[in-house]
């Protein structure tokens, strides 16, 4: 339920992931800042703010982190779905490519 409710916002910011305006962890970052800072009104939301913190300093940097065993292991879920979406959207694009386009 909750890696369904971030798939479709990380697919929603696909051709950003393309275009490398942003990368896929920084999407789950901006996903997890945005449930956090609204007022929970369904269940993924509810889990949200029970199971995960974010700390962001003033750089930019941030730190997601489980409050509980099983919110860890949602941080760990949702990381591994960003990174392998990212990873698959790279591959696709890469499959385009004819091998000949990376010589000189």
């Amino acid at each position: 339920m909750i890696l369904k409710a971030f798939s479709v916002y990380i697919q929603r910011h696909k051709n950003d992931i393309l275009t490398s305006k942003t990368t896929a962890t920084k999407l789950l970052c901006r996903w997890i800042k945005h449930v956090i800072n609204k007022n929970p009104k369904n269940h993924v939301d509810k889990i949200v703010h029970k199971e995960i913190m974010l700390a962001e300093n003033k750089a930019g940097d941030f730190l997601i982190v489980g409050k509980s065993e099983s919110g860890r292991t949602l941080v760990n879920a949702l990381y591994n779905y960003a990174l392998s979406y990212e990873h698959f959207i790279l591959s696709k694009r890469l499959d385009d490519k004819l091998p000949d386009g990376f010589t000189k």
